[in-house]
């Protein structure tokens, strides 16, 4: 399964070398770090899949001595160590040019690509290629402009579960959100193992 991991990082040499020039563009920008730090992390694991969906990579993927549980865990558990990986470069470039972040910043950004990620990698799997790409592409534009908005709606009409929330400790509200991310990402990582299972290539 580490060689399903390694075989995305080595089929997208190229893109890689756009990666580094790709943050500091946001960086230059002066883009909230949490955006930044979500960017980056989405770079690696959705250039795969669109590469992966412009190849017909599952055909030859299932032709190898791979299960397909093994397949799908590559993904999940990939896009978590590329994520990581891409949170320490951002940092360091942050760094680099003197822009101030903090660990929320870090927090937030990996808990809303994970969060992302879970909502669209079953999406690969279900919709016919050709019409994956554009879809997921437009969700995250749509997260990025309305998500705000949803979540000041949100505040101001559920005024019970805003009241519990802001009576919540920081610990509190950390573990309980990320928990609740954890939850999230296995209920996506069940659900894509499930269609996969049961898709013919």
């Amino acid at each position: 399964m580490f060689n399903l991991i390694r075989r995305d990082v080595i089929l997208q040499k190229r893109q890689l070398l756009f990666f580094i020039p790709f943050i500091l563009f946001f960086i230059i920008m002066g883009k909230d770090p949490v955006f930044t730090f979500l960017v980056s992390s989405i770079f690696i694991p959705f250039n795969t899949y669109a590469y992966d969906e412009k190849a017909e990579t599952n055909i030859l993927l299932n032709s190898l001595p791979y299960t397909r549980t093994e397949i799908i865990a590559s993904r999940y558990l990939g896009a978590i160590i590329y994520m990581i990986l891409a949170i320490g470069v951002t940092s360091l470039s942050l760094f680099a040019f003197n822009k101030p972040f903090t660990m929320t910043d870090i927090a937030i950004g990996c808990g809303l690509f994970l969060l992302f990620a879970a909502f669209t990698f079953p999406l690969f799997y279900i919709f016919k290629p050709g019409y994956i790409f554009p879809v997921v592409l437009i969700c995250f534009i749509l997260l990025a402009a309305i998500g705000p908005a949803i979540v000041t709606f949100l505040t101001e009409h559920l005024t019970a579960i805003t009241d519990f929330i802001v009576n919540l400790t920081v610990p509190s509200l950390y573990t309980g959100a990320t928990l609740g991310i954890m939850v999230v990402y296995a209920i996506s990582w069940g659900l894509t193992n499930i269609i996969y299972q049961r898709k013919a290539f």
